[in-house]
């Protein structure tokens, strides 16, 4: 790569990811010698950008928070805006922009000062974000921290705990980060058993970056939204819905996930039909939340379990 400037854009793409780069990795990546890696950090360095060297066999280069943001045309105020808003749209699937917001959170907090990182967790800490129940959040903290080891190739372990409650330790060779709209999930290599394996982002506990490298393995076939398409279905099979509610479309939509979208049979009706992977019990609760009538046609265990859910509910009021 001759074009200095468009080299010195990629090397800074890459010195953005939270890990430490080799000279001689950078180089090859670049198709450059270790040489040149070293004038192109120092043309950074004169820009303002922080980056921070090691020596011995395992050092390299990392971007490093400095005592000012680096020169991103960034005011202290734009920047943090910018990174409570990403968290917000990182701790809840927000389909369209999720993935890119925990890729665009891990490179920002990379390089924030620590006064502005305060201020951005005191923001944080402070409100709470008004959603549609869609499911299980996240703490951007660990979708971050997974971020950063799906896209600095490094193994992972953390704690687990699976859907019948059982708990486990992993160790993976993460692959990518996957939204279905309302959860999070961990396309991974599990080490331990020796296959590959999904898991829930908000079942993850104590994530933790081992330091050790690994060459991505090929997923067996397709991608990673594919693959998680195919373990969901296996783990619970897909529903008919058939459901009519007395309530406008747009009045239903806009409560209802964003892969549950009804179609007007009137100006004060609609109708719902899907097919859905959730379980009986996610979806009757998402149906009540919508706040207005309705009727389920289909399918039967949707229908006696909010039968059920029903009559609980009516003796917990003691009527």
């Amino acid at each position: 790569m001759t074009d200095t400037p468009a080299r010195l854009l990629n090397l800074l793409s890459l010195l953005q990811t939270p890990r430490e780069w080799p000279g001689s990795e950078l180089a090859e990546r670049l198709a450059v010698s270790a040489r040149t890696i070293r004038r192109d950090i120092d043309r950074l360095r004169d820009l303002g950008y922080p980056v921070e060297a090691t020596l011995g066999a395992v050092g390299g280069y990392r971007l490093v928070a400095g005592t000012a943001m680096p020169p991103l045309l960034l005011d202290d105020e734009e920047a943090v805006a910018i990174a409570v808003g990403l968290r917000a749209g990182a701790g809840h699937a927000i389909e369209g922009v999720e993935e890119a917001s925990v890729r665009a959170l891990a490179k920002l907090e990379q390089v924030l000062p620590a006064r502005l990182r305060h201020r951005v967790s005191t923001l944080q800490n402070a409100t709470i974000p008004l959603t549609r129940g869609d499911g299980a959040t996240v703490t951007p903290a660990t979708l971050t921290a997974l971020a950063g080891t799906v896209t600095g190739r490094e193994r992972l372990r953390f704690g687990y705990r699976a859907g019948d409650g059982a708990e486990s330790k992993r160790l993976v060779e993460p692959y990518r980060l996957v939204s279905t709209g309302h959860r999070w999930y961990l396309v991974a290599y599990d080490l331990g058993r020796e296959d590959w394996r999904t898991f829930r982002v908000d079942r993850v506990t104590e994530p933790l970056a081992t330091g050790a490298r690994f060459t991505p393995r090929e997923l067996p076939a397709g991608d990673a939204a594919q693959l998680l398409a195919r373990s969901m279905s296996r783990a619970q099979p897909e529903l008919d819905l058939d459901v009519t509610f007395e309530a406008p479309a747009d009045f239903v939509t806009a409560r209802l996930p964003s892969h549950l979208v009804p179609t007007p049979t009137g100006p004060t009706t609609c109708r719902l039909r899907a097919r859905s992977a959730d379980s009986v019990e996610w979806l009757a609760i998402r149906l009540a939340l919508v706040d207005a009538p309705f009727t389920i046609q289909s399918p039967p265990a949707l229908r006696t379990y909010t039968e059920d859910l029903a009559a609980r509910l009516t003796a917990a009021t003691g009527v």
